[in-house]
């Protein structure tokens, strides 16, 4: 199985090395084999070949059954033009490889409930949230233009979506909800913006499709506040573009730290793009203090979604829970009475569980 390894920027290449490190023992007790080829991406390709996205980097992931991503980005090439930032690499490989469904799960793990800034009496028994996010279009692809004018300039971005588009995220959503507990929300702002109600319209029709699924609709800012004041309302949402990015963001707080948690962008194939949440964290990088628990949760999601190993992908995520019990924490979610470990002991503990 090929698997295009990217570890960008920042803390990317640690994280990275204990994805590789648990996917190594998953090969020995599985008797599978993994044939990793590392690529460029973000501020090193920028550095090594003056482009965010070499065409050789889309080239091996195209042919590849998976792709894994550390991060990208950082504020060394922060006064590039946007065309050139390392972000740009990221919309670019999304769009090079057709993956338009992009799952973040935010799980409230039961050891790190005290992590979470909420009360205990509003996260309940826990949460279990799928933000299910169009990744392909919407302002972040649309058209973007900068004017002079008599007092300074003018830009905008274009917020545009086609049927067909939102006709295919709706079916992931509905077949997601369908495998867990047939309760689907469409985040959107539909008393204002004329895609919006696009969106809404075309869901409803998908929808005709779906009946044992349950489908309400929520305003993004009523979403934004309801995610804080009572999260367990939401099972799996789906929303556009940037709403997606901002709301999965605010959910995946609420666990307690972005580097719990894992996503997925999947296309209408089986190779995807695997990569945690969080940022490159460049004050961290190299120092042995990153959080690589949100990327070896992202290789189950990746064994499970891309190559067929669900079984695999079950025993990451209970060896990740059984480190936790054992009290070991990463600087990000230290708690008291806990045992402090950086990255590498992290992906250690993990991988040992894992044999």
């Amino acid at each position: 199985m090929k698997i295009a390894l990217i570890p960008g920027d920042g803390i990317g290449p640690d994280i990275i090395e204990q994805a590789v490190k648990v996917l190594k023992v998953i090969e020995k007790k599985y008797n599978c084999k993994f044939e990793f080829t590392e690529v460029l991406m973000g501020g090193v390709a920028i550095d090594a070949t003056g482009v965010p996205l070499p065409e050789e980097t889309i080239k091996i992931c195209k042919e590849s059954d998976a792709v894994l991503l550390g991060a990208v980005g950082g504020e060394k090439w922060d006064v590039l033009p946007g065309h050139l930032r390392p972000e740009a690499g990221l919309l670019g490989m999304r769009k090079a490889l057709e993956v338009f469904a992009n799952l973040r799960p935010a799980i409230m793990f039961p050891q790190l409930k005290s992590a979470s800034t909420l009360k205990e009496e509003v996260l309940g028994d826990g949460l279990d949230i799928m933000v299910i996010r169009e990744l392909n279009g919407g302002a972040y692809f649309g058209e973007k233009v900068r004017i002079d004018t008599e007092d300074g300039q003018k830009a905008w971005d274009t917020m545009a979506y086609s049927t067909s588009e939102i006709v295919r995220i709706a079916k992931v959503a509905f077949e997601t909800a369908k495998k867990r507990d047939n309760k689907l929300t469409l985040i959107d702002k539909a008393n204002v913006l004329e895609s919006s109600r696009l969106w809404r319209e075309t869901v409803k029709k998908v929808a005709l499709d779906y009946p044992e699924v349950e489908l309400n609709f929520m305003y993004v800012d009523n979403a934004a506040m309801q995610l804080i004041r009572n999260p367990r309302q939401f099972s799996t949402i789906v929303t556009e573009n940037l709403f997606g990015d901002i709301l999965s963001d605010e959910a995946s707080m609420l666990t307690g730290s972005l580097g719990m948690l894992p996503s997925a962008s999947l296309g209408s194939g089986k190779l995807g793009v695997y990569e945690p949440i969080h940022g490159s964290a460049p004050d961290i990088a190299g120092q042995d203090k990153a959080n690589p628990i949100a990327t070896i949760m992202s290789v189950a999601m990746m064994l499970r979604y891309s190559l067929d190993m669900e079984d695999a992908a079950k025993e990451i995520e209970a060896a990740v829970s059984k480190v936790l019990d054992m009290g070991y924490r990463t600087g990000d979610i230290m708690q008291t009475g806990m045992t402090l470990v950086g990255t590498k002991k992290m992906g250690d503990l993990i991988a040992e569980t894992l044999k």
